[in-house]
């Protein structure tokens, strides 16, 4: 009954797109995040429901969407660059079919966050996209949450609609994207306007957060404990009242402590000691492995280029013994074709130095941009200027709290992140129009922003 609720829910998008063809790229963001067509027994198993989202929605916005002062901004040409350059290291790849498989996916997810912006003209687009990301995702997450809450999980271990460990469906990936979605989806109960911020809107934006905080716990992945860590010190930045919310911080920390289990527990004490644990032994490894690949393949060995390493892993346990006296007893393991375990060092391996640059300054300039937005707005007392205020501020964040898991996680590519540098590049367009009259489309901007003000 489920699957066949999320058959006719996406045939009831396609035909609202009939109408409004911009919804059939809600219908894509949907798709792509949530993956319908993979759970079992799904109706739309038989479908190519995602290729059929995209075509549809690039057709919508090609032959009915408004393109007038369309302009490729620094980013989405960075993006470009990422992929042209991808597709040849794919065709001179180690390992040639593995590339393939993972090209297969990955220009999508850069094709479609290059495109994503240009149908982002107006505020109630840009909003609706964000909602629909963060619905879509805490599906997910609420689900995850509350198996959580109910006693299952473990390390690999928390079902998901999809007992595939791929995706936002990979423990790790999950505990990452739900963690940098908060600050998103604080927004939209706070100046949302598809939902108003009533009381209902706020207590399910909560009960998403809290969900999402509760995912590092079930799949009891250490990146989401650094994660949530991270976040709570970049809310600090703007929240008023900064000790109440250090006080009420460090009172949950000590309320939630005694309930979490002891096998998560028991894994994060391992972020302290790295070198009894065997994982983080081996993504220590497998970093150093490819910072000398990189010596010798200073343009990478594309995709999946992992496959090549071979690594000599030591580790240390300490054992107490009688007297109080403690023994280090050293442990070497031989292994081979481990995956990066981290983005930074997946571009470096894949994608080589060139790759990386790019890869990097993509990330950073978002950042740089959001902090401009933020600088120009944070005085204004325009409500359109506040509510853009906040969402720089939250997309900003989220995106932070995502290089922090990318350090331990290998979501270079992961299409979740280009979506919201989607959002990001939109929402800084808009401001600009908006604040700069002489820009072309500033005058569209300013018909719709009184709209919106008058409705």
């Amino acid at each position: 009954m489920f699957n066949l609720l999320l058959a006719i829910f996406a045939l009831y998008l396609m035909a609202m797109g009939l109408r409004r063809p911009f919804i059939w790229v809600l219908l894509y963001l949907w798709v792509d995040i949530l993956a319908p067509q993979k759970m079992p027994g799904a109706q739309l198993a038989s479908i190519p429901i995602s290729l059929v989202a995209f075509v549809l929605a690039v057709v919508g916005w090609a032959v009915f969407d408004d393109k007038q002062n369309m302009r490729f901004s620094f980013r989405q040409f960075l993006m470009l660059i990422l992929l042209v350059y991808c597709g040849i290291s794919t065709q001179t790849a180690d390992f040639a079919e593995a590339a393939a498989g993972k090209w297969d996916w990955v220009w999508k997810a850069l094709v479609f966050a290059i495109f994503l912006p240009f149908t982002l003209r107006t505020r109630l687009r840009l909003e609706a996209a964000a909602l629909v990301m963060v619905l879509a995702a805490g599906s997910i997450i609420i689900d995850g949450g509350l198996k959580t809450l109910g006693g299952g999980g473990g390390y690999g271990a928390l079902k998901l609609f999809i007992n595939d460990n791929t995706g936002l469906y990979e423990g790790s990936i999950l505990s990452c994207v739900s963690v940098s979605l908060v600050p998103l989806a604080l927004w939209l109960a706070k100046e949302g306007t598809i939902f108003p911020p009533d009381r209902r809107t706020q207590l399910f934006a909560l009960g998403i957060a809290f969900s999402a905080l509760l995912i590092p716990v079930g799949t009891e992945a250490r990146t989401g404990l650094m994660c949530a860590g991270l976040l709570a010190l970049l809310m600090l930045r703007s929240a008023k009242n900064r000790m109440l919310y250090i006080g009420l911080m460090a009172v949950a920390a000590l309320v939630a402590v005694p309930f979490l289990p002891k096998s998560f527990t028991a894994r994060m004490n391992t972020i302290e000691n790295n070198k009894s644990d065997e994982s983080a032994s081996t993504r220590i490894a497998v970093w150093k492995w490819t910072i000398g690949y990189a010596a010798d393949h200073p343009f990478g060995g594309g995709f999946e280029a992992y496959r090549s390493n071979k690594l000599v892993i030591n580790t240390q346990a300490a054992e107490s013994g009688g007297g109080g006296v403690t023994t280090l007893e050293s442990t070497q393991t031989r292994d081979q074709a481990r995956a990066f375990h981290s983005s930074y060092f997946e571009m470096l391996g894949e994608q080589g130095w060139p790759g990386l640059i790019l890869w990097l300054t993509l990330q950073i300039s978002g950042i740089i941009q959001l902090e401009g937005v933020q600088r120009r707005l944070r005085k204004s007392t325009d409500p359109g200027d506040r509510k853009d205020y906040g969402m720089a501020v939250a997309l900003q964040q989220g995106h932070i709290v995502y290089l922090m898991g990318a350090a331990f996680v290998g979501i270079a590519f992961q299409p979740f992140i280009y979506m919201l540098i989607g959002l990001q590049i939109a929402l800084v367009r808009q401001v600009n129009e908006r604040r700069h009259p002489a820009m072309p489309g500033a005058s569209a901007m300013r018909m719709q922003a009184a709209s919106l003000h008058a409705g």
